[in-house]
């Protein structure tokens, strides 16, 4: 068992940080990050000050943290034949459709988004930030990628959940849909992106377009993009 100045929990602790401002909704105190790790704040305040100095932290004016600009260009670097398959079918996706379009890929047993774009045309759109999670077990997203994954592929991602249904429905048509799962009064239709890391593609609207339409459009614009990032 590492002991608590052990390098190997320091390190854990850190990422552990980076977690946890990633999931809040606003950057955080010190005391906030100290109760997350379930230490004290003075083991919280020298964590936070080495990200800090690395840039994966940023403070602001009130001495809170939130995650830093660094953090983005190491993401520009996870699946990057894919990000660039991805970005322009993505906004030819949003452009027709007048919807926000994005990229998701499995981090565990979460969905997390990677890329995302919003329509250039003058229309009113729902905004997904990069780096926003949710479990796989929820939303269209998680349906999707769920479709791509063996029995063995959802142990080994710490899923113990069963498939069901509703996966091998998504399975069977190319793409799932969800209506407020992850947001509420907002509807998601997703479709698989074939890689070697676990994605898929996803529209947000308000309810009261075509289901099926837009499915099959999703559908089709992931599997240009599983062909271009080859």
């Amino acid at each position: 068992m590492p002991s608590d100045s052990s390098p190997s929990q320091t390190l854990a602790r850190g990422l552990r940080i980076l977690d946890l401002l990633a999931d809040a909704a606003r950057p955080m105190s010190v005391a906030g990050l100290a109760d997350g790790l379930g230490v004290h704040r003075s083991v919280a305040y020298r964590l936070v000050r080495t990200l800090e100095d690395s840039s994966l932290v940023v403070r602001d004016a009130a001495g809170l943290y939130a995650i830093g600009p660094h953090v983005a260009t190491l993401a520009r670097s996870v699946a990057t034949d894919l990000q660039s398959a991805a970005r322009p079918e993505l906004q030819r996706l949003a452009d027709e459709l007048g919807m926000t379009a994005f990229l998701v890929v499995l981090d565990r047993s979460e969905c997390v988004t990677l890329l995302t774009t919003e329509p250039r045309t003058p229309v009113a759109s729902i905004a997904q930030r990069p780096g926003s999670r949710h479990s796989v077990l929820v939303g269209a997203p998680g349906i999707a990628i769920q479709t791509l994954l063996s029995s063995d592929d959802r142990l080994s991602h710490g899923i113990a959940a069963p498939e069901t249904d509703e996966v091998a429905s998504a399975r069977e048509a190319g793409y799932a849909s969800s209506h407020g799962e992850v947001i509420p009064g907002v509807t998601a239709i997703a479709a698989p992106v074939a890689n070697a890391l676990p994605a898929a593609i996803a529209v947000l609207f308000v309810s009261g377009a075509n289901d099926r339409s837009i499915g099959e459009r999703v559908r089709a614009a992931a599997d240009t993009i599983a062909r271009a990032a080859r």
